[in-house]
């Protein structure tokens, strides 16, 4: 007779969960930051707040553009949503009822089409997104249906975790992978800060003119599957070790709350401190069973939170110039597209390696790390090992 374990082992893969394919979207509206600041008190009724004009001119970001859905037809439409505290939530919800799904099937499309197998053959689906309208069914239901996904395709939403789900989202992706022989998961990210917490200026709330100076849109979407087929399909990244921490005397650091103006959050300026004087554990703990504790040995995939953060790992961690040049590059270009970042900083790096030449994805490097940090404090670090180009 045929026992459970035996089930069980028929039921798994034999090899790690890696990285196929990878899709990137964003709005078509390009935002440059060297104008952004004079349209944004413009457009929202307070050139008359001069200080905190020049408090937000003032931020050093290093951010050259980002992408955004809101445009001034929109703000024109919906003018409650330039205000600070007025009633918007519904004007928004509505926007991301639309806007989520569709920008979703945008980069899941380039991400299927890289993966060059039929999209029957996606067998699960898992959506994440920090500001998807709440309604049954979700954003995953309506991309299920935009991309003609076969019906019995294993699918969930998951929502409001922040920016550490670009690993959250992997870590369960990978569990998936692992455990369905045969299984190929399509992860998709779904980002709108703009819709969702953009807000005119106020004295009373610092946090949110930092938001306005750091957020941009965007959506990501990778293929996921273990024992990848030889010549048919090509391996990324394989995903080798995802772990979670909630950072010590973090509590408070960074949370949103969702209201009828939208989505009004609190962000701490002591995060990147928090964050560089925890990392190493975290990474010790990880790369252990690979005796590994040299991180300018490894290729570094980021989460490009802010230029203070980069810049106080890089200094924290002893990192060379460089190390992490595809999380500044994705700042610089896209902003900080929340749990979408990660995978702009994967696809950056992958592309670069192609680029230049180098012999494997991962800048040359065989090992390296995606660190996703967010809300709680939480950060998500997931151990890559990078596959010969």
């Amino acid at each position: 007779m045929v026992t459970v374990d035996e089930v069980r082992e028929a039921q798994r893969a034999k090899g790690p969960a890696t990285v196929l394919a990878i899709g990137t979207a964003t709005p078509p509206n390009c935002v440059l930051q060297s104008t952004y600041v004079d349209s944004y008190f413009r457009i929202t009724n307070s050139e008359h707040m001069t200080e905190l004009k020049e408090k937000f001119r003032r931020e050093r970001s290093n951010i050259e553009k980002r992408y955004m859905h809101l445009t001034e037809d929109i703000f024109n439409e919906n003018p409650n949503i330039c205000s600070y505290m007025e009633p918007s939530l519904s004007a928004r919800q509505d926007i991301l009822r639309v806007e989520v799904p569709k920008l979703g099937k945008e980069a899941s499309v380039k991400a299927i089409t890289e993966w060059g197998q039929s999209k029957s053959k996606i067998t699960h689906l898992v959506l994440y997104t920090s500001f998807g309208r709440v309604e049954m069914p979700g954003a995953d239901y309506e991309l299920i249906n935009l991309l003609g996904l076969h019906p019995s395709v294993k699918h969930v939403m998951i929502c409001q975790v922040g920016c550490h789900a670009g690993g959250t989202i992997l870590r369960l992706a990978k569990d998936i992978a692992e455990n369905n022989k045969g299984a190929r998961v399509l992860a998709v990210w779904l980002e709108f800060s703009d819709v969702a917490s953009f807000h005119g200026p106020s004295e009373s709330c610092l946090d949110n003119l930092v938001g306005q100076a750091l957020f941009g849109d965007g959506a990501a979407a990778v293929v996921i599957g273990s024992d990848p087929i030889p010549e048919i399909e090509k391996p990324l990244f394989q995903l080798v070790s995802a772990s979670q921490s909630i950072l010590p005397e973090s509590n408070g650091a960074l949370t949103g709350r969702m209201q009828e103006a939208g989505l009004i959050f609190h962000l701490d300026k002591n995060i990147p401190k928090i964050v560089s004087n925890n990392i190493e554990r975290c990474l010790v703990e990880a790369f252990q069973p690979l005796d590994i504790i040299d991180w300018n040995s490894i290729f570094w995939i980021l989460h490009p939170g802010g230029r203070a953060i980069l810049d106080q790992v890089e200094v924290k961690l002893g990192l060379k110039p460089g190390k992490l040049r595809a999380s500044r590059h994705i700042l610089a270009q896209y902003g900080n597209m929340w749990s979408a970042s990660v995978l702009f900083v994967l696809d950056e790096m992958r592309k670069k390696s192609a680029e230049n030449a180098l012999k494997t994805t991962g800048e040359g490097l065989e090992w390296g790390v995606l660190v996703g940090f967010g809300p709680g404090m939480t950060l998500e670090t997931v151990v890559l090992h990078s596959v010969a180009i």
